[in-house]
Formats: structure tokens, C-alpha cells, sequence
């Protein structure tokens, strides 16, 4: 057996391996769109039953470099885990432990401070109104935390993840500071997360001509968000094509 397939085979037998490389191709694909900050932000992933065990980002590693077998496995209910040797950032600890603890249904949690949706965190209605398809698709599913505490220790992310608890709300603008967005999986919250940046960026964008915004009514605005809760397979199709992508010209992200 070739040394290049023996490694492939190592690789593949990795814990979540698929899930893995699932998570990595998302980071790399967040810097390639300059969503990320520096060293900062994190994602994470919930691999057991009740989401308390969950892979996450390295600390302080560049988004563009991570690979599918740097990804750490932490336990959210192991009170040991800032002391290990492979400790994670200790704001990822306590933002992330906090949801993946006390929110089950957020299996997939990704955190940034991309620059539209922190402009939106920095404004002093940081609502995101439905002035156009993208942000019709977050009317009544994302939620405003004006409480900013200061950096996303363990006592913050307790409250955070408070605010999160409703099934229905999947993005959680983080008042200034960033974004956070959750899903079923490291496609849909990559997803929602894209399209978030993009309606912020929208938004923005309306509010500086200094025209009137043209608002869909409140009964429009649920009917399109219903509908693209219900759109088959779309999420999926944008990480497939991200990751097709990523094979031809970085597949080091997968090993």
C-alpha cells in the first residue's frame, strides 16, 4: 500500500470525519468571502445525541489554513477543558459550551463579526426589516441581544444562550458585536449564515441612499420565509458546490 493511500485511509477513519471536512471547507469558504476576523471567531459542531460533544475551531488558527483533522473535540460538560493541553479559545468555551449545553436543537453554531451584519449590531434598532427576498427570509427568525456584557466568557454565553431557546429563531443579532446563526447541520448554518451577511449588506446599503426603504407587509414577509424554510435541498447544494470547488484548488482542507 502506497504511504499517500495509508494517510488517506488514517484520515477517513477519523472521529466524524465526514463532519469534518464539512466544518473545515466552512471556515475556509467564510475567509475567501472575508467574513471572518484575524485569528477571532468560531464554529462548532455537535456530534452526540444531546450536542454537549462538539468539534470546534483550534485556538487562534487563521480561518483559510484549518483542516478537517485540526478540528478539536471538546465536551461541553467537562469543566477541565480550558486546562487541557489543547485548550480552545476561552470565549469560544464560553459562548459555545453555553449553546450546545442548554440549546439542543443548535447542532451546527457559527459566530462572526463579518462587516454588514456588525454594522446592523452597532445600530440602535439592530432589527433586520424584510426589504427584499434575503431578508424576508429572517422576518420573526432571528432575535436582537441588546445586553452586550463584554468579551463571551462562560457567564455571557449562559445569557446568550437564553435568547435562543425558541426553535423558530436561528440567527441571533449579537448587539455591538457580531452575528451568531445556528442550524441542523454545518450546510444549513453556513447558509443561513451567507445570506444573512448578504440581506445586512442589502439593508445597509438602502439605509445610506437616504430614500424610503419599500417594506414587505408582515403577512409577505412570514409567507416568503415559510416558503424558504420548506426550500428542498438548497443548502446542502451550496456546500457541495463549495466543496467542489475547494477539491480543485486547496483539498489539503480535507486532510
Amino acid at each position: 500500500m502506497s504511504i499517500a493511500r495509508l494517510q488517506k485511509e488514517t484520515l477517513t477513519n477519523l472521529p466524524f470525519y465526514e463532519e469534518r471536512v464539512d466544518l473545515a471547507a466552512a471556515f475556509r469558504w467564510t475567509a475567501r468571502l472575508n467574513m471572518h476576523e484575524a485569528v477571532a471567531n468560531h464554529f462548532s459542531l455537535a456530534v452526540n445525541d444531546d450536542g454537549t460533544q462538539f468539534l470546534m475551531n483550534p485556538n487562534q488558527v487563521h480561518f483559510s489554513r484549518i483542516k478537517a483533522s485540526d478540528l478539536l473535540m471538546i465536551d461541553a460538560n467537562d469543566p477541565d477543558t480550558l486546562s487541557g493541553p489543547d485548550a480552545p479559545d476561552p470565549t469560544a468555551w464560553g459562548l459555545h459550551g453555553a449553546i450546545h449545553r442548554n440549546v439542543r436543537h443548535a447542532r451546527c453554531v457559527m459566530h462572526v463579526h463579518s462587516i454588514h451584519a456588525t454594522v446592523l449590531a452597532s445600530l440602535a434598532d439592530s432589527r433586520l426589516p424584510p426589504i427584499d427576498q434575503n431578508s424576508a427570509m429572517f422576518f420573526n427568525r432571528h432575535v436582537v441581544d441588546a445586553h452586550y456584557g463584554g468579551l463571551a466568557f462562560e457567564e455571557e454565553g449562559e445569557r446568550c444562550s437564553q435568547l435562543l431557546v425558541d426553535p423558530k429563531v436561528k440567527v441571533m443579532v449579537m448587539g455591538n458585536h457580531g452575528v451568531l446563526v445556528i442550524g441542523d447541520t454545518v450546510a444549513d448554518a453556513f447558509n443561513r449564515m451567507f445570506y444573512f451577511e448578504r440581506a445586512a449588506e442589502t439593508y445597509i446599503k438602502a439605509l445610506w441612499t437616504g430614500r424610503p426603504l419599500r417594506t414587505l407587509s408582515d403577512a409577505i414577509a412570514e409567507k416568503a420565509a415559510s416558503e424558504m424554510d420548506d426550500y428542498p435541498g438548497q443548502a446542502e447544494r451550496h456546500l457541495s458546490e463549495l466543496k467542489a470547488i475547494l477539491d480543485e484548488q486547496e483539498p489539503v482542507y480535507r486532510n
